[in-house]
């Protein structure tokens, strides 16, 4: 390995606008424990599939359906 690089030369990564952003989201313990046992036995992480399945929902458009009691 070197001791120094040159990156004068680099540039901006094109993909950067497709990159994940870090939020912060309050979970119920249930639902934390369902999706790390769902990847614990398919070898993705947790957090992984949280994602995987909230973009799978917003792509095809689902909705909640919710009453209030």
């Amino acid at each position: 390995m070197r001791d120094e690089y040159d990156s004068s030369k680099a540039s901006k990564n094109p993909y950067v606008s497709q990159l994940k952003k870090k939020i912060t989201i309050r979970l119920d313990e249930e639902s934390i424990n369902y999706f790390k046992s769902i990847a614990e036995g398919i070898g993705i992480p947790y957090q992984s599939r949280i994602n995987l399945y909230l973009h799978d929902c917003a792509t095809s458009h689902r909705k909640l359906s919710l009453r209030w009691k």
